[in-house]
């Protein structure tokens, strides 16, 4: 315990200083006070209470109750600080200005406004969440593409993250989305359970039917390490799942040869994130497949293409859509470039802690080949 006790510090300590802003700035009296922070409680419950002790897998009713009011807590009171922060501000700039009018009215009602506001982007980004994932085509212009491969079609699921708030009923519905654009290859760039292989199998069940012709790869992200790697292993290839670990397979269509490689994830203790052509068998595109965007220097030496990432959900929702920019710059979301090669990252499919969406949408990727 000792050596995560500057963990625990750290997030008693960054709570603590939210709740003194918000409760001072919002709050008239004790009950005010007290009311506000209930979720401040329930958010520091789930890193120090559950995530610094052993996973077993083993959940009880209450356990799960009190992860979903702590996550939904999470999401809450990083829009009533936000909030918070913009009430100030607007304080600030109409008492140096003369608006003594605007000043009364934020003084006045301002409070009121941010709660509402918070609890109507709760809402707003729950629906966004749950409704599930949108179709984002992306059209990549590769020079020279051998015109076998023109036109071909990658279906890229990512950040599922099945668990709590993603069931079975949320991934028949990607399933069935990503069928209905008839891919010639599905690749599942990790992050696709939270949970161990006993609770989740039937979950994640659907996700059978895309590996039905033999064109469906995946590659570990780290949330799938932390539920168990190796039963996750095993159990997507008993699904007809090509699990990629540091290696690479091909695929053909007409005359022409796709070469798909996967790395596993850092978070993975069995071996590091490394690739290699060498040897490889000639291919006229090199896909990599690479949870984690912060490993594309590694494929852009080995000489890939493209490589598909997630991870970084695009932030999920604000105010976290702007911090991430600051850790995964800069492939946090979209097509970007990695010397020649390109980078394509997901916003991901589902999402992970709070089931919600705000500023961004959940996704499932079509990439188009054409030449250009």
């Amino acid at each position: 315990m000792a050596r995560l006790l500057p963990f625990v510090l750290t997030v008693t300590g960054l709570l603590g200083g939210a709740y003194v802003y918000v409760a001072g700035r919002l709050a008239a009296g004790p009950w005010e006070r007290g009311f506000l922070a209930i979720p401040f409680v329930l958010i520091w419950i789930v890193p120090v209470l559950y995530w610094t002790r052993e996973r077993n897998g083993e959940e009880s009713r209450l356990d799960e109750a009190v992860h979903q009011a702590s996550y939904l807590s999470m999401a809450w009171v990083s829009f009533i600080f936000v909030f918070a922060l913009v009430r100030d501000l607007a304080l600030l700039v109409t008492s140096a200005l003369p608006l003594g009018s605007v000043y009364e009215l934020v003084s006045r009602d301002g409070v009121p406004a941010v709660i509402v506001a918070s609890f109507l982007a709760l809402v707003i980004g729950a629906l966004t969440a749950l409704r599930g994932p949108r179709i984002e085509e992306v059209v990549l212009r590769v020079p020279g593409l051998h015109p076998d491969l023109e036109g071909f079609r990658i279906a890229q699921i990512s950040d599922l993250h099945v668990g709590r708030s993603i069931r079975r009923a949320y991934v028949e519905r990607a399933v069935e989305r990503t069928r209905a654009l008839a891919p010639d290859l599905t690749v599942l760039t990790g992050d696709m359970v939270d949970g161990p292989v006993p609770r989740l199998a039937a979950d994640i069940a659907p996700l059978a039917a895309l590996a039905a012709d033999g064109r469906c790869c995946f590659v570990l992200g780290n949330h799938d390490c932390y539920s168990g790697a190796q039963d996750w292993i095993a159990h997507f290839r008993g699904m007809g799942v090509r699990v990629l670990l540091n290696e690479y397979t091909t695929f053909n269509k007409g005359q022409a040869t796709l070469l798909v490689g996967g790395v596993v994830d850092p978070a993975y203790r069995a071996a590091r994130p490394a690739i290699s052509l060498e040897g490889a068998p000639s291919a006229d595109f090199r896909l990599l497949l690479a949870h984690n965007p912060k490993l594309a220097p590694l494929g852009a030496r080995a000489g890939f293409d493209l490589q598909l990432s997630g991870h970084t959900h695009a932030g999920q929702f604000f105010p976290w859509t702007l911090a991430v920019r600051l850790v995964h710059a800069p492939h946090v979301a979209g097509l970007t470039r990695e010397d020649r090669m390109w980078v394509y990252v997901s916003a991901g499919t589902g999402s992970w802690g709070p089931p919600v969406r705000f500023g961004t949408s959940p996704e499932i990727t079509l990439i188009k080949l054409t030449s250009g």
